[in-house]
């Protein structure tokens, strides 16, 4: 609920970036060639790490498929086809050779192809009354999509460390379907992205008590966008941002339990665009950061600082603050984290867990310079994150029960001059990006599972997840109305309860999966009133999985089926989800 701003997404070890909006499209990169997943609220607890890994509140780690080879194999060879609703055509292929012992190389490559159609309901009732103001059918329209996406990477090892080059490129053009409102049915924006993006890591034990971590990165990414609609502006737009970063970690081990970080990291970000009157701004962010860990037996410690020095210029043009050229003043903060875990017992795995930490996120480039919204005098959004919690986990010797695991988390943020977009003068159509918002977080996430066999050779896992947040925004308005009305309200489209079930059965080749998704009533503004009312929804899905093994290839089938009892929902009000659709898979290795 603090925002994906303050979500850090970081791909083999590297953040992705997007200076211009702050936003990361995960849908540029797939499944097909990720190995895990990793999050992490507050931040990872290895300390050897770059600066930027210090620098959000939460972390999302893609970690793509490192090349491993059996039984003296020269080389790996995978394909796949995908085919389902939504007229979706998906190959994809992947090819690992081992050039020798310490080095081997990885490309695979991914074509999506997708019409984007779907029926869906749209039903509207009176907010007080509940009568039918309209119910009907209709097909969404413009949600298609063709994206070409190529990576490939040399990976290689040496005495006491490693090192890793990956080149990546992404393709697209999309159709953008916007909201279904006053019996529009069908949008006609376009998109078109052009990514790609240079990165490598070093690792290596210099000596016995130093280590030495050194990435580097390249990334250039394009967009165009355009709004044929004459009826309101044409809009044909292009933008252009590039980033350089570089960061060296080095770690010192003090005794065998406490080890010590110095990290530096310099980023370096330019945006270009053909719109009338645009700054070109660019922007050097330097990052300290000075890290200990310590591991005392029972009681494990971490404390961070992390210094961020932000230099901002620009080239010509105006903003909108003013009709002047001016520049966002340069940035200093200095925000620190402290972590800590107790385990009571030797013969029981229970970890009792707590910490605070301070982080902000900067203003992003339209923030800053947008034409007409943006504010160059914007201050950084600033989180205040308290955590309490334990984690229990037990392995048994049972028939039936295997392990069970438990854990849970009680927390408070505070998110303060948050960046928003407010009313310019007294219309209602112009905006400006202002520091109004102040956001208090409470909330409880738990968690168990539990993995048993009933019977040989059967495998039955079952996860339970449930999250109370209460989420209230106590921006001070200037109108005694909307006070009253919002003063404490929850923020828009954050739920009270969620939670979700995923269960899965492994039975020799055989895997079924199931997953079942919760999200409360919430509201699509503060003002938590009838009108602003948005109501739960809840999705079924499930996959069927058969491995077979044919002439010395290894073949895997799936179907699955999303949204099983075709429930019509919104996950954003007048943005409706597709009801029940399906998906074929055919995967072959070799």
């Amino acid at each position: 609920s603090m925002g994906t701003h303050h979500v850090g997404v970081f791909y083999d070890g590297i953040q992705l970036g997007n200076a211009q909006n702050g936003q990361i499209d995960l849908g540029k990169f797939s499944l097909e060639n990720i190995e895990e997943i990793s999050l992490y609220n507050g931040q990872k607890s290895n300390i050897f790490q770059p600066g930027k890994d210090f620098g959000s509140s939460a972390t999302i780690y893609l970690r793509t498929r490192i090349p491993s080879f059996d039984n003296n194999k020269q080389y790996n060879l995978r394909g796949s086809v995908k085919t389902g609703s939504f007229d979706l055509v998906n190959p994809s292929f992947l090819y690992e050779y081992k050039i020798n012992d310490n080095i081997s190389a990885s490309v695979n490559g991914e074509y999506i192809s997708s019409s984007g159609k779907y029926k869906y309901r749209y039903k509207r009732v009176f907010p007080n009354t509940n009568e039918v103001m309209y119910d009907t059918t209709a097909v969404r329209e413009n949600g298609d999509i063709a994206s070409l996406r190529f990576e490939g990477g040399l990976f290689g090892t040496i005495p006491k460390g490693y090192w890793r080059i990956k080149g990546y490129f992404y393709d697209s053009e999309r159709g953008i379907p916007g909201a279904v409102v006053n019996n529009k049915w069908k949008n006609s924006q376009r998109q078109w992205d052009t990514s790609y993006f240079v990165q490598g890591i070093f690792q290596k034990s210099i000596a016995p008590k130093y280590d030495l971590l050194v990435n580097a990165k390249y990334a250039d990414d394009g967009m165009r966008y355009l709004n044929p609609d004459t009826t309101l502006m044409l809009i044909d737009n292009t933008f252009k941002q590039k980033e350089l970063y570089i960061s060296t970690a080095n770690r010192y081990r003090i005794s065998k339990k406490w080890d010590s970080v110095i990290s530096a990291d310099a980023q370096y970000n330019t945006l270009t665009s053909d719109v009338a009157g645009f700054v070109y701004p660019k922007r050097l962010t330097s990052l300290i950061a000075v890290a200990s860990a310590a591991d005392l037996g029972k009681v494990k410690m971490q404390g961070s600082i992390l210094a961020t020095l932000v230099h901002e210029q620009i080239n010509s043009g105006n903003t909108a603050a003013d009709d002047s050229v001016s520049i966002a003043p340069n940035k200093k903060e200095l925000t620190p984290a402290f972590f800590v875990s107790y385990k009571p017992f030797n013969k029981h795995n229970l970890n009792i867990r707590a910490f605070y930490k301070q982080i902000f996120r900067m203003p992003t480039f339209n923030d800053l310079y947008y034409t007409d919204i943006g504010n160059i005098h914007l201050k950084p959004e600033f989180t205040h994150q308290y955590n309490l919690g334990f984690q229990y986990d037990s392995d048994y010797s049972h028939p039936f029960i295997k392990n069970w695991h438990i854990q849970a988390d009680a927390y408070y943020n505070e998110v303060t001059d948050k960046i928003v977009a407010v009313p310019k003068g007294s219309g209602q159509y112009r905006w400006m990006m202002m520091n109004l918002g102040y956001v208090e977080i409470r909330g409880i996430d738990m968690s168990t599972s539990v993995l048993t066999e009933p019977v040989k050779d059967l495998l039955l896992n079952i996860k339970l997840m449930y999250t109370y947040q209460k989420a209230q925004d106590f921006t001070q308005r200037k109108s005694d109305i909307l006070q009253s009305t919002t003063g404490g309200g929850q923020i828009p489209y954050i739920p009270w309860h969620s939670g979700s079930v995923i269960a899965s059965i492994d039975y020799k080749n055989w895997q079924f999966n199931y997953s079942f998704i919760y999200v409360g009533e919430r509201y699509h503004s503060s003002a938590n009133i009838a009108a602003e009312y948005e109501q739960p929804w809840y999705t079924n899905d499930m996959t069927i999985v058969r491995k077979i093994k044919y002439k010395g290839a290894n073949l895997r089938l799936s179907a699955e089926i999303n949204n099983i009892f075709s429930q019509n929902y919104e996950v954003v009000l007048n943005y409706p989800m597709p009801q029940r659709n399906y998906k074929l898979a055919l995967t072959v290795e070799i």
